[in-house]
């Protein structure tokens, strides 16, 4: 392939490096793998639709094999003058000739070539993904269990509202982090469909069957549409964006439990394990995990931006900067989002909620004025905005008393004005706990939202557990029907030999 017949000359020295680098081996350790393992799926499809005979697929196999066997060793520190995949299979022609080295490219392309390769290659982080997120949203069920109790205020602009409970916030980030695994889920539909047959954009006119070499890859579906399959990437920006939209709910957790972390709110306390010190200040233990966790989150937002721009305005066709460039953004924000996942798993998994300090911050702040609202409105027949005006009075009054409690400056103001109001229990345990509609903190209402998410929950792992399932058993799939190949060629030679 260095003489195409139409072109003569290799790349200029200066451009080969900056696209193809100066030897191979970086491409072979990300590429060459995936893209072996495509090409032994096409060469037993050829082999199986006689295409291509078995005697030559067995051998190219078997040479293939032992690439892949001895880590590529042989192509390692060669420079690559068009490309990884050309001095690839300039070797196999080099050691098979090009009768059999050559037939690696029949009825296929580059172009659905690293379509596929780039499916396979996102297998692993995708499932590490998938996987870290389901154990985070597993220990925010577990904790908003183990917390329903835990009575705390919620917050609006930074100030106390309401009366909720610790495990009620929690479960609110998991019923977040359930939408972002779904659409992580639904964006993975592309990574099961197998683009090779699309050839460079226009299909092929051989009798292929590329839903056997899906099959063989792991994929549930063939190529659909062949300008499609080789045009399209926005199943990495469908990537990116759930992505950034993940990091947008794990930055939000944090910035919540980094406030809460603090002396002046000592809300939750962390084990030295998860925090750090200060080179000069001895006194500190800093939350930093946190603040990584708030800094990897947003590459995906980012790389999304980029990935985005690469193919904006680009023919639909093949295209470098869609396939290569575009691409080139999804690796290391995945890697990103997976351990901002795991770094605030961690961290939710070990703090310990201040239970006395949550409650009197409920009680100090108020929280319980809506609900007292709520009473004047059912028990005393007020409009709501007369009782709303009335209970701020109230607050105002309690507040310039020297912060006397709620109750006790509610029933010396109401006493003669309505005898019907029930003014018991308006502390914030029993407010959280009568707050069982809408989706309020209490017991029921809390456990009705834990039984449908840990329904979620087992269904997306579950999911995931077929899907990865699904994925390493292709290969041995492949590995078995390589070997069914190859023995019959040994036994159509052994019969050849008996018969002559």
């Amino acid at each position: 392939m260095e003489n195409t017949g139409r072109i003569l000359h290799w790349l200029k020295p200066t451009a080969r490096r900056i696209i193809f680098g100066a030897t191979a081996d970086a491409s072979i350790n990300v590429d060459l793998v995936y893209a072996s393992q495509v090409d032994m799926a096409h060469l037993v499809m050829l082999s199986e639709c006689g295409i291509i005979d078995r005697d030559r697929a067995c051998k190219l196999l078997q040479a293939i094999d032992e690439l892949r066997t001895c880590n590529f060793a042989p192509l390692r520190g060669q420079p690559a003058p068009r490309g990884l995949f050309i001095l690839y299979e300039n070797y196999l022609i080099q050691k098979l000739g090009d009768q059999i080295g050559g037939c690696l490219q029949t009825a296929r392309s580059r172009n659905d070539l690293n379509s596929t390769t780039l499916r396979l290659r996102l297998r692993a982080p995708y499932l590490r993904l998938l996987r870290e997120a389901l154990r985070l949203q597993a220990i925010l069920l577990q904790k908003s269990r183990k917390f329903a109790d835990v009575v705390m205020p919620a917050y609006t602009h930074y100030q106390p509202a309401v009366p909720i409970t610790y495990g009620h916030y929690l479960s609110g980030i998991a019923v977040a982090l359930g939408r972002d695994i779904a659409g992580f889920v639904e964006a993975s539909t592309e990574l099961n469909r197998c683009p090779l047959g699309a050839g460079a954009v226009g299909g092929t006119s051989l009798p292929i069957n590329e839903t056997r070499t899906a099959s063989l890859l792991g994929f549930e579906l063939s190529t659909l549409h062949s300008i499609d399959a080789v045009a399209s990437r926005d199943f990495i920006l469908r990537l990116l964006s759930n992505a950034a939209i993940l990091g947008i709910t794990l930055s939000r957790l944090s910035a919540d439990l980094l406030l809460w972390t603090t002396t002046e709110f000592g809300f939750l306390s962390l084990p030295d394990q998860l925090v750090g010190s200060s080179s000069m200040m001895p006194q500190k233990r800093n939350p930093f995990l946190l603040e990584h966790v708030q800094g990897r989150s947003t590459s995906a937002l980012g790389a999304f931006v980029a990935a985005a721009t690469a193919m904006h305005g680009k023919p639909f066709t093949n295209a470098i900067a869609v396939g290569t460039e575009g691409v080139a953004h999804i690796w290391k924000p995945l890697q990103d989002i997976t351990e901002a996942i795991t770094l605030a798993r961690l961290v939710v998994t070990d703090a310990l909620p201040q239970q006395q300090v949550m409650l009197q911050r409920a009680v100090d702040g108020y929280t319980s004025a809506t609900e007292l609202a709520n009473r004047l409105v059912v028990d005393g027949g007020m409009a709501f905005r007369s009782a709303h005006h009335m209970v701020g009075a109230i607050v105002r009054e309690a507040v310039e008393n020297g912060g006397e409690p709620l109750q006790d400056v509610a029933m010396r103001s109401l006493s003669s004005k309505t005898q019907s109001v029930d003014l018991a229990e308006l502390d914030p345990i029993s407010v959280a706990q009568a707050s069982v509609h809408g989706g309020g903190p209490g017991a029921a209402s809390i456990n009705n939202c834990l039984q449908a998410l840990h329904t979620d929950w087992s269904r997306q792992m579950e999911c995931k557990r077929k899907q990865a399932q699904k994925w390493c058993a292709a290969e041995a799939v492949l590995n078995n029907a390589i070997q069914q190949l190859c023995k019959s060629v040994t036994a159509n030679t052994r019969k050849g030999d008996l018969d002559a």
